[in-house]
């Protein structure tokens, strides 16, 4: 990724984090949202008809695992009652939403995540695998995007702009919080909690890095007869501060992460909407 590209993503996550707070009414005739069900928080993304963010929200729910939709309607509730709350703010009716999966899941639940979007009353336009959607901000040609997300870990393999592999094994937060819970005595939640706060980040970096490390072999595996010269992470987990210097570490593959990669792949899924309804 170049000093420019960086700069462009940056930038894009920091306007989307200030319209989170202050949403940006907009006369836009049309608005594109991409709804990011992830195994630890559920992220809304509000693009205007010139594709800038106008609005955003998130919670935090238990709601997906690796992918998987385990309470559907608890999902649907949230989804819809994010939709609601952007809908007031911005005093418009939003319609067409993109969604993403874990590479490889269509198969499995794709279905149900497409239809927790449209039952919270959006118009479906998009479904795309997590780390490519992420490269939609990204904007890569060449290299290996990495969605470190609660139960798994996504990579995409760019070379020439296209797409040559994907996939998605097991391991992400979910572990890192097992392995906190276990060394703290804290239950599953609290260990959440515990993790999300960055003055833990220093102390936590030596407890979870053996996990740390076996997804650093996952990603050495998967770009393993590639040429990747750079890794791009993004993804919930990845906002565990010093995590890149272990995955660099370990794979010996310059390692970067935006200013705030938990971010990358909802805006990514926004971007990738229309309004051509599937």
């Amino acid at each position: 990724m170049t000093n420019e590209m960086t700069l462009h993503c940056n930038k894009f996550i920091q306007t989307f984090e200030t319209v989170i707070k202050t949403p940006k009414k907009s006369k836009s005739d049309v608005f594109y949202t991409g709804v990011d069900l992830g195994t630890a928080c559920i992220v809304l993304v509000v693009l205007d008809s010139d594709y800038q963010p106008v609005a955003g929200a998130y919670q935090y729910a238990n709601v997906v695992r690796d992918g998987m939709v385990v309470d559907y309607v608890g999902a649907v509730d949230i989804v819809r009652e994010l939709k609601e709350e952007l809908e007031k703010k911005l005093g418009t009716t939003l319609v067409y939403a993109a969604a993403s999966l874990p590479p490889g899941t269509d198969d499995l639940d794709g279905g149900a995540i497409k239809n927790v979007v449209q039952s919270a009353g959006f118009e479906l336009t998009n479904v795309l695998d997590e780390p490519t959607a992420a490269n939609q901000l990204l904007g890569l040609t060449d290299g290996a995007v990495v969605d470190i997300g609660g139960g798994t870990t996504g990579i995409a393999i760019l070379e020439n702009g296209k797409v040559v592999k994907v996939a998605d094994e097991a391991t992400g937060g979910t572990h890192l919080s097992l392995v906190i819970a276990g060394n703290y005595k804290f239950n599953f939640e609290q260990a959440e909690k515990y993790k999300r706060n960055e003055t833990h980040h220093d102390e936590l970096l030596l407890v979870v890095k053996p996990v740390i490390q076996k997804i650093s072999s996952i990603i050495s595996n998967q770009v393993k007869g590639y040429k990747v010269n750079d890794i791009y992470l993004v993804g919930g987990t990845a906002c565990l501060k010093g995590i890149e210097k272990i995955i660099e570490k370990e794979t010996g593959i310059k390692t970067i992460k935006p200013i705030n990669p938990m971010f990358v792949t909802p805006i990514g899924i926004a971007l990738s909407c229309t309004d051509q309804v599937m």
